[in-house]
């Protein structure tokens, strides 16, 4: 290997830093503008593939870059669950910069070089949150991920952009400070350090109301996860242009949310301490409430990315879920749901984002019979759609699969209930869509009119192919990922 795995680690994180200074150098020139960018992203997907392997053979490697203070520093370590979001955030990166070049050429955006380099610090921000090695690492690139997108969610500059930016770091900015960073203050004075320890940094602290109290700090303050009822900056974000709407949703911003969860909970306060003080139950039924209720609400939209981002509120409750019921069934059944998600999330986005573009539509009640004029766009619609409702052959199935089975295990009959009741809404809100684009005839050709087939530019056709393919073949590769996640426990 020609690099160290601690070289690794730091180019990964500090790649999209070097492209965010290099793109403004060649604004009056796109084609080499997007060509670094794609270099860049082909980088950090590379370093992540080589990374897999020796973390799944159990090394951890940890860089250690600045002591600000002591029990302080800027520190980054490998291990498995930041693994699986690195290599899911590098992956999709990548092919949301392909799909960016489509549409923002398609639209005549401006600003597009602002754009990319905004890209690209929100991507170095994304790699700093997957390689943490302690909190205080962790607060940092949180925070700089919500200071880096904010120009993404403004990025239209009109007045309903800027409302919804301000929304946006009034409730992110303000959950953070307010609860997250005291959250990481007690954690410190009681467990007497910052870094991420295997079974907890609070383990054999049996008070349960001081538990239940933390763990409310920390899921509330966390925002970026979008639980009820810390998650209108969400649907309001949708505002932005669709390559912001899918990097919010599936590459970064909302998955650095439910990562960062599922960290706390295993690395601060350990399966054993939050299950056997029984601090985990409140959050078990607010997650449920989430989630049904956003697939609820999800149901009544009419706008296609509103109704995909009450969607995703409601698939990153899964993930709570998960992390809330403390096994490690049901961690693995987290990080599976990241993945899953992420990928049949992203190909929802791009495909509104192509239908936009080529049909000019947002509504759901005008894509009646879109199918016929954009059949590889709907198709793809429909793959997403098979693997966020978690059926085959879509690797969504795995991890609904897993959560529910490690539900029961843990004698959670209603939370298993529940899960069934959120896959048959997921059904109600996203195939009636698919029906009548296919099943449906355009107006056009009931009038006689040949129908004629526009789909997007091939940039947005070759992103959402591929990000539909990646829900199949996850679905045959799950069992690596799976294997993966499983190192988290090793040890133990």
């Amino acid at each position: 290997m020609p690099f160290s795995l601690e070289t690794l680690i730091l180019i990964a994180i500090c790649a999209p830093l070097i492209c965010a200074c290099l793109l403004p150098l060649f604004q009056g020139q796109p084609n080499i503008r997007e060509s670094v960018t794609l270099i860049t992203g082909l980088i950090v997907s590379a370093v992540a593939f080589t990374l897999f392997a020796p973390v799944v053979a159990g090394e951890r490697p940890e860089v250690h870059l600045l002591s600000v203070a002591p029990g302080l520093s800027l520190s980054f370590k490998l291990e498995p669950l930041g693994m699986l979001f690195a290599l899911v955030a590098s992956i999709l990166w990548l092919a949301n910069s392909v799909y960016s070049i489509g549409y923002m050429r398609a639209h005549h955006e401006p600003r597009q070089t602002t754009f990319y380099v905004s890209f690209a610090l929100a991507f170095s921000a994304t790699m700093g949150v997957a390689f943490a090695e302690n909190l205080f690492t962790l607060f940092l690139c949180y925070e700089a991920l919500t200071l880096s997108t904010f120009p993404l969610v403004t990025h239209n500059r009109d007045a309903a952009a800027m409302r919804s930016g301000r929304l946006y770091l009034l409730l992110l900015l303000g959950t953070s400070m307010g609860f997250f960073l005291p959250a990481i203050i007690a954690t410190w004075l009681i467990g007497g350090t910052l870094s991420f320890i295997e079974g907890g940094i609070l383990a054999g602290i049996a008070d349960p109301l001081l538990i239940a109290g933390l763990l409310a700090l920390y899921v509330f303050g966390i925002g970026k996860a979008a639980l009820m009822p810390v998650h209108f900056w969400l649907p309001a974000a949708m505002v932005a242009p669709t390559p912001v709407s899918a990097f919010l949703h599936a590459v970064a911003v909302v998955k650095a949310g439910v990562f960062a969860i599922v960290k706390v909970v295993v690395y601060v306060f350990g399966l054993e301490t939050l299950a056997g003080t029984g601090a985990n139950e409140w959050l078990i039924f607010v997650a449920c409430l989430s989630l049904l209720l956003a697939s609820s609400i999800a149901l009544m939209q009419q706008n296609l990315k509103a109704r995909l981002a009450y969607s995703t509120i409601s698939q990153l409750a899964y993930v709570v879920i998960g992390a809330a019921l403390a096994t490690s069934a049901s961690v693995v059944g987290s990080g599976l749901q990241i993945a899953m998600h992420a990928a049949g999330k992203i190909t929802l986005f791009f495909c509104a984002g192509a239908i936009q573009i080529a049909a000019h539509k947002t509504e759901i009640g005008d894509m009646i019979g879109l199918g016929r004029k954009m059949p590889i766009t709907m198709c793809a619609f429909f793959i997403g759609s098979l693997s966020i409702i978690g059926l085959p052959p879509t690797g969504g199935m795995w991890s609904k699969w897993t959560l529910m089975l490690s539900a029961m295990d843990a004698g959670y009959l209603i939370v298993a209930g529940v899960l069934m009741i959120s896959s048959l809404l997921s059904v109600a809100y996203l195939i009636p869509i698919v029906a009548r684009a296919f099943f449906l005839p355009l107006p056009q050709a009931e009038a006689g009119v040949a129908v004629k087939i526009e789909e997007a530019p091939l940039p947005c056709l070759i992103a959402l192919c591929f990000t539909a393919a990646l829900t199949i073949v996850l679905f045959f590769q799950a069992g690596r990922l799976e294997m993966l996640l499983e190192q988290i426990f090793a040890a133990a």
